[in-house]
Order: C-alpha cells, then sequence, then structure tokens
C-alpha cells in the first residue's frame, strides 16, 4: 500500500486545542495535510494551518543545536509520529505542537465543516476518535511545559 507523507498540527490556546471537522472524511481531526513536492514539513504545517483556518502560528520545540557546516536550517521536532491507514493510502505523519499567533482571526475554509476549542475534559466525547484523544491529551500535556 502506498504510504504518503503528511503533517498535523495540534493548536493549543487557553488550555483547548483546535480539532477541525474535516468534510470528506467526516471526522474530528488536528489541521494537517500531505507535505507537498520540495516543501519541508515546517512550511507545510504553516501552509495548512493558514489554508484551512486562515491563521499564523508559531511551531513549538526546535532543535537547540547550532547551524553549522552544510545545514541550512533546523526544523522543529514532531512530538509524535506515527502511520495511519486513511482508507486507499496510508499517511505517515508528522504530529506538531503550535500557538496561534491572531486566534480572533480564525475562519474555516470550505472544506471543512466546523472547528471547536476543546478542553481535557471535552475531548472525552465520543465524536471524537481514540487516537485523536491520545494524542489531543498528550499536546495538552506537553504545551503546558512551553508555558
Amino acid at each position: 500500500m502506498e504510504t504518503h507523507m503528511v503533517v498535523s498540527a495540534y493548536i493549543v490556546y487557553n488550555n483547548k486545542v483546535l480539532l477541525i471537522h474535516h468534510k470528506k472524511l467526516d471526522m474530528w481531526l488536528p489541521v494537517g495535510g500531505h507535505i507537498e513536492e520540495n516543501e519541508v514539513p515546517d512550511d507545510a504545517i504553516l501552509r495548512e494551518i493558514k489554508e484551512e483556518v486562515g491563521i499564523e502560528a508559531e511551531i513549538l520545540n526546535i532543535s537547540d543545536l547550532p547551524i553549522v557546516g552544510s545545514v541550512k536550517r533546523n526544523l522543529h521536532i514532531p512530538f509524535y509520529v506515527n502511520v495511519h491507514n486513511v482508507g486507499d493510502h496510508n499517511h505517515c505523519c508528522l504530529y506538531y505542537l503550535c500557538k496561534p499567533l491572531n486566534p480572533e482571526n480564525l475562519k474555516i475554509s470550505e472544506e471543512l465543516k466546523g472547528f471547536r476549542w476543546l478542553s481535557r475534559e471535552e475531548l472525552s466525547g465520543p465524536d471524537v476518535s481514540p487516537e485523536i484523544k491520545n494524542s489531543a491529551k498528550k499536546a495538552l500535556d506537553i504545551f503546558s511545559k512551553f508555558v
């Protein structure tokens, strides 16, 4: 089965995580999508955030190694990575932790049904899949170490 490289962002604001309701998949998910050709994951996730919810964000957890030699840029470190099936192919997904820079400008794209900011307790609802619940709760745990 073919595997595509994708990125997802758990955007945390006021102790809540942003989930979007994807029309095509009919699921609550973090913001994200496919990494385009010649695109690095950091640029892909910032592009997806802008395209899907119309805001700017800061990715947390960047390497503190110095930029030396042939290194051109340090990239952010995902807090979680998995491979999951989406029907006709697999996704190898890099999950990033982000904070919004302008949450008041949030506006969803046409490919989404809606969005919700969910607290840890609200993630326990039946409409959020177990894998999203687990990774979203982990994102909230890790975020608390950055603030």
